[in-house]
């Protein structure tokens, strides 16, 4: 089956987007949608302004009136429930969106004792241990205990950001000192020294009560919403050893089917292999260095050479185990990791990861539905807008209807290449030709059982109809930084 994900959100998102996802699932599902990423749901510290990575309470989905008020930024749990149901109904699958890492907005403060690391090198300790009052406790009183009684004290958390001290507020990186231990845990990533650290009050995955209680939550959190996969948050700064027994008990106690996505972000395709192979490949990764390839084609136009587009990437080490995308909430303009594919190379990229063999390709909100937003850069008010891609729909049908079978790859020029689908189960296939510089040409061999064939561009890009010889061959053209998708024309 040819699933296709859509990440159902961006950074800007305002609305009741539970609502709006619940009304578009059918939609979804005529472009041959099989599977939707939704934002998190939680509660956030910063209530309605939240974005559900600033996490307070992971049992309060919009139900309890805290931090503000009732709903999350998205609607409240009734909506996010009724919304997976409406999925489910159209034959799609909801991943949820779960931050592991750390929570923010406690109830209550504690005297506790810590030390200052460098922020560049966080295995540098930079201080004398000190006391400290600090935001580490969470009692959820708004829940009163519900579904949960689990308190979160210092014990829980293994760093935080802000400290107070002598009655001023200190910010930096303070690792905090509890029965597990004065040093950051190992098992992470060693970026900066040790990627343990990353915001709020960082959790503690050495405390086993800590552990199980988060297995408890997800029991919850999956017969409650009736989720069908989960996708893992920034997880080169969680425990792997935590991580893996986690991922274990959901996929042997809970749901054996249950699709785990993880967002391993690195720019080197060894590194994310790297930790594939330590999680047993229980989890699949989005593909970061295929989303900065097409980034840097974009950018370098025809100065870069397009039979390198899938080099050193997931899709082509671990295609099993790889999630395609083009653009996140993450790259998109005014964003912390912002590496914004330009517009022209859009559908291209698009045709690449929706159109090749052994791809799950993972497309973006704001490039099927557009989106305007504004923020401030430098003390300055910047209005971005976001247009459709206007071939999306038609390449998401396309993958559908003609996107099966073997390929053969025509990677043999720089500004200028194509691969052919030969089809399956009654499918005729297609032949896929891009350019990233002027009008172009390839021909094609598909074969004598193609001969005297009528082929047009399934995206009108092209008018005019090209017919193969008495050998199946033919010159297919592309227009200038386009795509073409060319098919029979008796089954367009």
């Amino acid at each position: 089956m040819n699933g296709v994900i859509i990440q159902y959100f961006h950074w800007y998102y305002n609305g009741k987007l539970w609502n709006e996802f619940a009304e578009n699932t059918g939609y979804l599902k005529s472009l041959g949608i099989t599977a939707a990423w939704l934002p998190p749901a939680t509660k956030c510290n910063l209530g309605l302004e939240g974005r559900g990575y600033d996490i307070y309470d992971p049992y309060d989905l919009g139900e309890f009136n805290q931090k503000g008020g009732i709903p999350t930024r998205y609607g409240t749990k009734e909506e996010y429930i009724n919304a997976i149901e409406k999925a489910h109904e159209n034959g799609i699958a909801v991943y949820a969106d779960i931050v592991l890492n750390h929570r923010m907005g406690a109830d209550e403060t504690e005297k506790i004792q810590v030390h200052q690391v460098d922020e560049e090198d966080r295995n540098k300790i930079i201080s004398d241990p000190f006391e400290v009052t600090a935001q580490t406790k969470f009692t959820f009183p708004g829940r009163q205990g519900e579904y949960s009684d689990f308190i979160w004290d210092h014990q829980c958390f293994s760093g935080i950001d802000i400290v107070q001290k002598d009655g001023k507020e200190l910010t930096g990186i303070f690792k905090i000192y509890n029965k597990y231990g004065t040093e950051w845990t190992d098992d992470v990533s060693h970026q900066l020294g040790n990627y343990d650290y990353l915001m709020g009050a960082d959790i503690e995955y050495r405390n086993p009560y800590v552990v199980q209680e988060m297995k408890s939550w997800i029991k919850w959190y999956l017969e409650t919403t009736k989720a069908d996969g989960l996708r893992l948050d920034a997880l080169k700064h969680l425990s792997s050893g935590f991580l893996k027994e986690w991922i274990t008990y959901i996929k042997t106690e809970l749901n054996p089917d249950c699709y785990i996505l993880g967002e391993f972000w690195k720019d080197d395709v060894e590194k994310i292999t790297g930790f594939l192979d330590k999680m047993d490949d229980l989890i699949s990764c989005f593909d970061a260095p295929l989303h900065y390839n097409f980034f840097k084609a974009s950018e370098e136009e025809k100065n870069y050479d397009l039979r390198c587009i899938l080099k050193d990437t997931l899709l082509e080490q671990k295609p099993l185990f790889s999630v395609s995308f083009v653009e996140n909430h993450d790259t998109q303009k005014l964003q912390a990791l912002e590496s914004t594919v330009l517009d022209w190379f859009k559908p291209i990229a698009y045709a690449i990861i929706l159109l090749s063999k052994n791809t799950y390709p993972c497309i973006f909100y704001p490039d099927l539905f557009g989106a305007e937003y504004t923020d401030l850069l430098d003390g300055k008010e910047v209005n971005v807008t976001m247009p459709k891609i206007k071939a999306l729909p038609k390449l998401l049908i396309a993958r559908h209807k003609f996107a099966t079978g073997e390929q053969t790859n025509y990677f043999d020029h720089r500004n200028c290449i194509a691969w052919v689908r030969k089809g399956s189960k009654g499918k005729s296939g297609c032949v896929v030709i891009v350019s990233s510089s002027g009008e172009s040409f390839k021909g094609i061999d598909l074969g004598k059982e193609n001969a005297h064939s009528k082929f047009l561009d399934f995206l009108n890009h092209r008018k005019e109809e090209i017919t193969t010889d008495e050998n199946g061959k033919a010159l297919f053209s592309v227009n200038e930084c386009s795509v073409s998708v060319w098919v029979k024309a008796d089954e367009i």
